[in-house]
Order: structure tokens, then sequence, then C-alpha cells
């Protein structure tokens, strides 16, 4: 297993050919180094390359530096989200029906991150602190009295879970459940997750459902029911606002609309905290020099928590459309090219990042685009997931006298999500 102390030398020193490197094949994606070592050939040597893939796909181009990513997120005219944003190519009818806000751009999409935007907002989240504080509490005083345990398991699902639960007013004994359906919808390319795996000839039957799981049946039929008891109240969970408000473009959600929306809430709201917080974890455990500092002064939390969202880089990549012809990084742009945004990538620039391969939790001007930057798709839930790694940090450094590896790491194979699926470790308390 490579550690963290070995991972920068061996990125710069023993770079991947160009020839070698292929982010569609994700089995490159499963061991935690090979990712970051593509990426760091391609910024140096094709920065905007050409990836083929097999059929039924017919390849994209990679965007790997911080500044062109930021162009191509921020110009939604040029660069389009309503073809899809992951790799997978639909044909208009499959678009139809799996379109969510985030395969919208302009008005409507704006009317549909309104319905939500109050909820996400400062002045509500602040409003749950001493409620997050409390669930971490009761996460951690779980997980640590066991000593051993799986830090994913019984700490990072565990706690935005129960977050998730309260925004939609859903009892807490259907945590697992949401969890299950998150792990089986995002991980349908993972032998361990998935029921179908993308692009399987079995796939064909669900063509018509987000990523291609017949997970996406289960949380439809979840959330209608939740709709049905909530049309008509005055609730102010997500889901009352969705079922009871209409959006500011004066169009009401459709059936589909709200079905595809109720499930981008049940995936986005647990997936990438939960991966934030493990890879933070990790990190800490291979830098322990970065943890003591931490323990010696917990006033640098707040700011390590970016640090934390550059080095973990939850997502890989999110996918665009070109619009028209277009001139990116010296190569031409077709219309109708699959442009594909690596943030994980821009999270390691050596034009933004002094020295990108340290994990430096007192890291200054940390311009990561975890979130986006400046794009009319900027994480509508940016502010709860700081809230919560910030929170979920401050009450578990103090209680740590010492933690570390229990075992194996095994990651997702995905070249969307950066998941790890397990992080066992052994603690002992303060």
């Amino acid at each position: 297993m490579t550690t963290a102390a070995q991972f920068p030398t061996e990125v710069i020193r023993e770079p991947l050919p160009l020839a070698d490197v292929n982010l569609a094949d994700l089995d490159n994606f499963t061991d935690g180094t090979t990712p970051w070592r593509m990426f760091h050939t391609l910024r140096h040597e094709d920065p905007v390359s050409w990836q083929p893939e097999e059929a039924p796909n017919s390849g994209f181009w990679s965007v790997t530096r911080h500044a062109d990513i930021v162009r191509v997120d921020r110009d939604a005219q040029t660069f389009t989200s309503t073809r899809f944003v992951n790799l997978e190519e639909l044909d208009d009818d499959q678009i139809k029906k799996r379109a969510s806000i985030l395969e919208l751009d302009g008005i409507r999409h704006r009317a549909l991150r309104s319905l939500l935007q109050r909820q996400f907002g400062a002045s509500v989240i602040n409003s749950y602190a001493d409620f997050l504080r409390g669930l971490t509490a009761t996460t951690l005083d779980a997980a640590l009295a066991k000593g051993t345990f799986d830090f994913v398991k019984e700490v990072s699902a565990d706690f935005p879970i129960n977050v998730l639960a309260r925004l939609l007013d859903v009892p807490p004994e259907d945590n697992q459940q949401l969890i299950d359906w998150g792990n089986r919808i995002i991980g349908n390319t993972d032998p361990d997750y998935a029921d179908v795996l993308l692009n399987s000839a079995e796939s064909e039957k669900y063509r018509h459902l987000p990523f291609r799981s017949p997970a996406s049946l289960e949380v439809f039929e979840y959330g209608r029911e939740l709709a049905r008891q909530r049309r008509g109240g005055n609730g102010t969970d997500l889901i009352s606002k969705l079922v009871n408000e209409t959006p500011r473009d004066g169009v009401p959600l459709s059936a589909q609309d709200f079905d595809n929306y109720f499930l981008l809430l049940v995936v986005a709201g647990n997936e990438t905290t939960r991966h934030t917080i493990t890879h933070s974890m990790l990190a800490l455990l291979q830098h322990p020099e970065q943890l003591a500092r931490l323990q010696e002064d917990s006033s640098l939390i707040p700011a390590a928590v970016e640090e934390f969202l550059r080095w973990a880089s939850p997502l890989y990549h999110f996918r665009r459309t070109a619009t028209r012809a277009v001139e990116l990084g010296g190569k031409q742009i077709k219309e109708g090219d699959k442009v594909v945004m690596w943030f994980a990538s821009g999270n390691r620039d050596e034009e933004v990042f002094g020295n990108p391969y340290d994990f430096d939790v007192t890291r200054q001007d940390n311009d990561h685009i975890t979130f986006g930057k400046g794009s009319p798709h900027l994480c509508l839930g940016n502010l709860l997931a700081r809230t919560e790694i910030r929170i979920m940090f401050e009450e578990l450094i103090p209680r740590l006298a010492g933690i570390k590896l229990a075992g194996d790491i095994p990651r997702v194979r995905s070249n969307f999500v950066n998941g790890i699926k397990h992080l066992p470790v052994e603690v002992t308390l303060a």
C-alpha cells in the first residue's frame, strides 16, 4: 500500500508516461496514486488532451489545469450542462427523462436552485450549529468507544446521513437505506456496489433511469410517498419546499422534476461530505505532524477545512459539452465534443498552489475548486458541507490521544467519485 510520505515523491520523480495515461480506464482509479500521476503528466505535457473511449462513448477532452477548468465551468453558454454532466452519452429521450438541476442551464436552472437556496444559506445553516455539534458528539461517542472500527461506516457515512435525514425530516431508522441507495447509484461502475454495472448489456433495461441504476426506482418511490405526505402542509423541510413552492420562473415542478431533484438530494447530501471527511482523516493519519498542529491549536481548523476540501477532491470530474467550435488550451474543440473538467487535477495545479502535493493545514489563499469557482453550478450545499466538516474535526481531534491505520484502504472503482470504501482505524482516547 502506498503511503502518503512516498506519494509526492512518486508523482514528481516518476511521472507516468503520456502514452500510458488513460482517464477512461476505471481500474486506474483504485490504487490512490495512479490518478494523480496521470493528472500530473497531463498538466505538464498535454493540459487539454483528447481521451478516446470504448463504444458506445466517443471520447472527450480532458481539461486538467486550474485556469482552464474555471474558464469552462463559468461559461455555460459555450460549455453546456444540458447534454449531461457525466461521461455517459445520452440521446434526447434519455435526457428528457433523466435531467435534474445539474443538467440545466440558464433561467430554469436558476429557478430550481432558488427553491432551496435559502435552506442552504448562512442564516439557516448557522442555526443548525448546536444540532450538528450534538449529532457529532453522538456519532463519535458510539464510534470511539469501539477502539478499533471502520471510520467510514461509523463516522464518515453516519454523520452526514443523519444531517440529511434532519433536512428531509425522515426518521433516523431510514439512514442505512439512504446510504445504501447512494452507494448503489453513485457506485454504478463498482461491482461491490452496483446492482447493474454501467454500460453492461443488462443496464440497457434501465437506460432511462439516473445512473442506469435500478436503485433509482426505490428512491423515487420513497420520495413520492414523502411528497404525498407533505403536499399542502406548512413544513420547512426540503421536501415540503419542493412540493409546496413554485420556482421563480412560474413553472411548477413536474412529477419527474421532483423525482430527479429528490434523488440528487439523497446522493449529493451524503456522498461528497462523507468522502471528504474520510480523505481528511486519512491525510491526518498519514501526516501526523499536521494532526499535531491541529491538536495544539484548534483555531487552525476552520482554515484547515479548505485544505481538507482541496486534498480530498471528492468528485474527480464534471462534464460539459461544447455548443460551438472554440479554442481551449491551444486545442480546437468542435461543437458537440465532450469537455471534462478534472477538478481533482486543478486542485494540484502548481501554478496556483505552492507545493501542491504537501498536505498543509496552515495553507493560505487556498483557491481550490472542489465546489466550483464562480460557476452558475456552484455547489448549493457548500456551506453546509464546510460546516459539517469543521464541526466534525473540532469535536474529533481533541478526543484523540492516538490513531493509526488498522487495515487496507479499498477505493471505489470510479473516475467520477473519489471514494474510499473502508478506513479501518485503531484509536487511543485522550
